[in-house]
């Protein structure tokens, strides 16, 4: 018979397991339920693209003023974003988790009483805040949680909510506006976003130490202010270079005060993360293919609408199928990272982008909508061959220390690169098409050969990406299935 001492082992070692197996089982339900919030705030992220035409005439604005609906909505996240590094170092995930969804609800519910275009641009703004927050939560959860082996198929569900939440938004979107007002938009998410809240605050539990760090409200201001300047200015070039002057001055004073706090190690966000080359690589990677993305998909359902004449629910449509395809390609994109990394994946998926982007510059009045579906389906395949490897790969050639840091990072960039994509799609296609008019060329044709100059640039800029994704390795620790 096995003496005492065995037998306190063996009870000693089934506790172990049955510890671990609670822990694991904690682990993901805490990911399943940010998957799930994530994926609610991101899809208001690109809802009001479809409802732009009919907010420009129930709202009385232009469409340079609706486009900030979106611009402002990443705007604000990329103001916030990064704060979230301070946060989720500072407190735990529970109360962040709670804050970020009272935000989104709070915005959401204004949002669908809003009577006139300031309240619902500010309704927007609170949405983002949310929204802000709850992206760089998810991404440093799941570094800290998940093991470094099954990293690719986890993000590719985090894959899931980035690519494929902002790309089903314009269908969701034209499937109400085809029956409702554009309220019911707001109306119809915010039930499932107090759903969130509640479960959340039921079932998400601490899954992170907290440590104490100093807020430093002047890196705060400077951030605001650069890349408020950033955006602003690119979306107003025709009226002066004054408030790109103002942003670039102020990230470069953010940059400064960043490397000196860092020293230190009270950095709102430290920037040591960009010594890491491949997720300096990576980051570029990000804001280039995320300027292609919100560029594309602000402009496509302008061309759809004005130009091909489609309705709304044709056009949410006609988007439904590349956004779907990205989520269905997510997982498995994943698990081709875990066992051979990325870079045979992101130099393949750049340049099928690439290609794409040069495909559509030669859209005009008379091309079918069978090459927009085409062309917006490859462009689908291509971003989910990038997203998934970009954010596994630029977060693992980091330490630990460094995840909520290199999170916000991500965050950051991805929402100021969408919001620029945005901004410089929709000047460059606006200014041309004045200028054509101004010559007694017709409307039409000169809105087609608008966003024809937009995408144009879109394609040089893809050309820039293909060159980069040469440059990104799966880190060394992280070949080594080494956990975090």
């Amino acid at each position: 018979m096995p003496d005492a001492a065995a037998l306190a082992r063996q009870s000693e070692g089934r506790a172990t397991r049955e510890g671990q197996e609670s822990l694991d089982k904690r682990n993901r339900l805490v990911i399943r339920l940010l998957l799930i919030s994530a994926f609610v705030v991101m899809l208001n992220e690109t809802i009001m693209g479809v409802a732009l035409p009919h907010l420009m005439i129930d709202l009385g604005i232009t469409a340079a003023a609706g486009q900030w609906l979106t611009t402002a909505f990443m705007l604000t996240m990329a103001v916030v974003i990064p704060v979230t590094g301070f946060l989720l170092q500072r407190f735990h995930t529970r109360p962040v988790f709670l804050t970020a969804m009272t935000l989104f609800s709070t915005g959401t519910l204004v949002a669908s009483l809003a009577p006139g275009f300031e309240v619902l641009l500010l309704a927007r703004v609170v949405q983002a805040s949310g929204t802000a927050i709850m992206m760089p939560l998810l991404f440093t959860t799941v570094m800290t949680l998940v093991p470094a082996a099954t990293r690719g198929r986890t993000m590719g569900n985090i894959s899931i909510v980035i690519s494929v939440a902002p790309a089903v938004g314009p269908t969701i979107s034209g499937l109400i506006l085809s029956v409702l007002d554009w309220r019911w938009m707001f109306i119809l998410v915010l039930p499932v976003a107090v759903a969130a809240l509640i479960l959340g605050a039921l079932r998400v539990q601490n899954v992170t130490v907290p440590e104490r760090s100093r807020f430093d409200v002047l890196s705060v201001v400077l951030s605001a202010f650069g890349f408020g300047g950033v955006v602003y200015g690119l979306s107003n070039l025709g009226e002066g270079f004054l408030p790109l002057g103002v942003g670039v001055v102020a990230l470069t004073l953010f940059i400064v005060r960043q490397v000196f706090l860092q020293r230190r190690g009270a950095a709102l966000l430290d920037l040591r993360t960009f010594t890491a080359r491949t997720f300096s690589f990576s980051i570029a990677m990000i804001a280039l293919s995320m300027m292609a993305l919100f560029g594309t998909i602000i402009l496509l359902p302008i061309y759809i609408q004005n130009i091909l004449g489609l309705d709304p629910l044709a056009t949410g449509l006609l988007m439904l199928p590349g956004g779907l395809i990205m989520g269905l390609l997510a997982p498995s994109v994943g698990r081709i990272y875990d066992r051979s990394g990325p870079t045979a994946l992101v130099v393949t998926g750049s340049s099928i982008v690439s290609a794409v982007m040069w495909s559509i510059t030669m859209l005009d009045e008379t091309s079918s909508f069978w090459w927009v579906l085409a062309a917006h389906i490859i462009l689908s395949i291509g971003l989910a061959l990038l997203f998934t490897p970009l954010f596994t790969a630029g977060l693992e050639a980091l330490p630990p220390a460094l995840y909520s840091h290199g999170s916000a990072i991500v965050g950051t960039v991805q929402q100021l690169a969408g919001a620029a994509g945005i901004a410089l799609f929709v000047t460059v296609m606006t200014t041309h098409s004045a200028s054509l008019t101004g010559t007694g060329m017709a409307e039409v044709p000169a809105t087609a050969a608008g966003i024809q100059t937009a995408f144009l640039y879109g394609a040089v800029i893809s050309l820039v990406a293909v060159v980069a994704s040469l440059f990104v390795r799966r880190p060394a620790a992280a070949e080594g299935g080494e956990s975090a």
